[in-house]
Parts: C-alpha cells; structure tokens; sequence
C-alpha cells in the first residue's frame, strides 16, 4: 500500500503568485507521485470556483471535485511552504498549502487531521518554519496520529 505522505509529497520555501498556480502545483505534486491522474488538477481548479479551498489561520486546502474522485489512484497529501502566502481571495494569504486526494471516503478523514492539525495558530507556524522535510513531516504526523 502507497505512503499517503512521503517526503517526495512536501515542497519546501515555494513562491507562488496566484492560487490557481498554487493549486496547479499541489496537484502536480500528487499527480508526479502517482496518487492522481493529470485530470485531477482541473477538477481542483473546478473545485475552488465553488467555493474557496481557503480554511483560514493561513491554510488552504486544494481538492478534486466529487467528479474527480475517479482520477485518484491512492490517498495521498501534498504539502507545499509558501513562507511568503498566496491570496486566495480572502485577504489572508495561504502559507502551508495541503493538496489532498482521497480514494473512496478516505479525503474527508484526512481533511479532519489536518483541520484538527492547523486549528492551533502555533501548529500552522511551526509548519511554515519548518526548515526540513522531515521536521515538516514530524509535525504533520506527531499532531494527526
């Protein structure tokens, strides 16, 4: 069984201009690593124009669409570190960006790790901080387990 989080999955000091790019690069990311089909990009970018993957406390979370579902070859997670944010139309810019892909029903329990993750301000710093992908890493899975 596929990792759902390696450290192929994590970017680290990433600089990107526009959520759309940013989305793009969370999904390229899973799609690189085998977890998604190329597809599932433009069913994230269908999935932000209904409404935003933003979660606030300086986390977005990029998804498919329900339709996208079929795209997903393993659950997986990709961590991108934006330490300078990306607006996602919210006036708070995004600096830890999870893009996730779930097989089945499996996205919905890792968005509640990571909501659980990222509801503690101090949590989001931390990641944003991170200077290794293993620190990164160690936080995710020291906080979801």
């Amino acid at each position: 069984m596929k990792s759902i989080l390696t450290e192929e999955n994590i970017l680290l000091n990433q600089t990107v201009n526009t959520k759309e790019e940013a989305i793009k690069l969370t999904g390229s990311v899973l799609v690189q690593n085998g977890y998604v089909n190329e597809n599932y990009i433009e069913k994230m970018l269908e999935r932000e124009e209904v409404s935003t993957t933003y979660m606030g406390n300086g986390v977005a979370i990029p998804h498919g669409t329900e339709e996208g579902k079929k795209e997903v070859q393993a659950s997986g997670i990709s961590i991108i570190q934006v330490p300078n944010g990306v607006e996602f139309g919210s006036g708070e810019p995004a600096r830890i960006l999870f893009g996730i892909a779930g097989k089945n029903d499996e996205h919905l329990e890792l968005l509640s790790k990571i909501a659980i993750l990222c509801s503690d301000e101090e949590n989001v710093a931390r990641l944003v901080a991170a200077e290794t992908k293993e620190e990164l890493m160690a936080l995710f899975e020291e906080e979801v387990n």
